[in-house]
């Protein structure tokens, strides 16, 4: 019988989500890769236990991860809490996301009506076994569905009880304005955006969705922190077999070219005066901008889990420290 750690909240950062009430920790852990059909169901159950222990207490899942059987990340996770985790279902944040393709048909293929983020959140309640969801997030926007229909899905989510908060995820500046205006004139409990941001990728900093979501209370879970593994050790001298890049399961492979493990190189070197692994600085770089809550980080084993946490243990940085990033990333 799993028994968690006594002391994991002790162990971790907690940061309140934009002007809410919730509170999300630093690190959590997301379930888009390593977590499906696919995979080993005793790793997945350990690195769960891990992150727990470690006091990661948000679990961020969506209707389609598990490819190449959508779903089966949720299955997984249910399965997961089956065994010892449900009665600590009231300590837990659980997330999940509708918007992309996941059934036959025109009410399963990627879009934001009212009709396919009412079914598959049904679909994703039974598959996980719960009564409801903490965040319910749109996950990409579709230009095709009035914002209107999907924030009124998302709201109607709420009011049926099957979801806390909702979210958006992957939604630029302009329309996720848009869709607070109108989730303020429903009272809408919206709370959260999920867009991708790193050292390697920063759109939201130039898209000023920071800038908005900071000023409007709005927090941000900020998935890709490490830019799909760029970001740790694992390139710093090449391309290993049984990396991401090396099996094909990234499609920005062809970035790591001299010029990028160059900069990677130097980066990891910053780090290790700061005393950190290059992931764990990169985690904390992320962290230091005040619009983002918390980083969704994904893992293959236990072991990465306790490395990424203890990025909270340094997330302070200096303005020499920044600085000297800065000049590497221009480089």
């Amino acid at each position: 019988m799993y028994m968690p750690d006594d002391k994991r909240y002790e162990k971790m950062v907690y940061n309140r989500c934009g002007k809410s009430g919730l509170k999300l920790p630093a690190v959590s852990l997301g379930f888009w890769q390593n977590f499906g059909h696919n995979g080993n169901f005793a790793n997945m159950e350990n690195m769960v236990h891990t992150a727990f222990d470690a006091g990661i207490n948000h679990f961020d899942l969506a209707n389609n991860y598990g490819n190449p059987y959508n779903g089966s990340a949720e299955e997984n996770f249910g399965r997961i809490l089956d065994r010892g985790m449900r009665e600590f279902r009231d300590e837990l944040c659980i997330s999940t996301k509708a918007g992309y393709e996941m059934w036959a048909g025109p009410y399963g293929d990627r879009n934001g009506s009212r009709k396919y983020l009412t079914a598959s959140l049904d679909q994703s309640l039974k598959r996980m076994g719960l009564d409801y969801v903490d965040i319910f997030y749109h996950h990409v926007y579709d230009p095709e569905t009035p914002l209107e229909e999907t924030a009124l899905a998302l709201d109607n989510a709420v009011r049926q009880g099957k979801a806390l908060y909702v979210g958006i995820s992957n939604y630029g500046t302009e329309k996720t304005k848009e869709m607070q205006e109108i989730f303020r004139e429903l009272k809408t409990p919206f709370i959260v955006n999920q867009p991708s941001y790193s050292m390697l990728n920063r759109w939201i900093e130039d898209d000023k969705l920071d800038d908005y979501a900071a000023e409007n209370g709005i927090g941000l879970a900020v998935f890709s922190p490490l830019y799909q593994g760029f970001l740790t050790d694992r390139y710093l001298k090449g391309i290993p077999e049984d990396s991401r890049i090396g099996k094909g399961a990234t499609w920005i492979g062809d970035q790591l070219d001299e010029k990028m493990l160059t900069k990677l190189n130097k980066l990891n070197d910053i780090a290790a005066k700061r005393g950190q692994k290059l992931s764990q600085m990169a985690l904390s770089w992320v962290l230091h901008n005040k619009a983002v809550t918390t980083v969704l980080i994904g893992a293959s084993r236990p072991e990465q889990i306790k490395d990424n946490v203890a990025c909270v243990n340094k997330l302070d940085l200096s303005d020499e420290e920044i600085a000297e990033i800065e000049k590497v990333l221009a480089e």
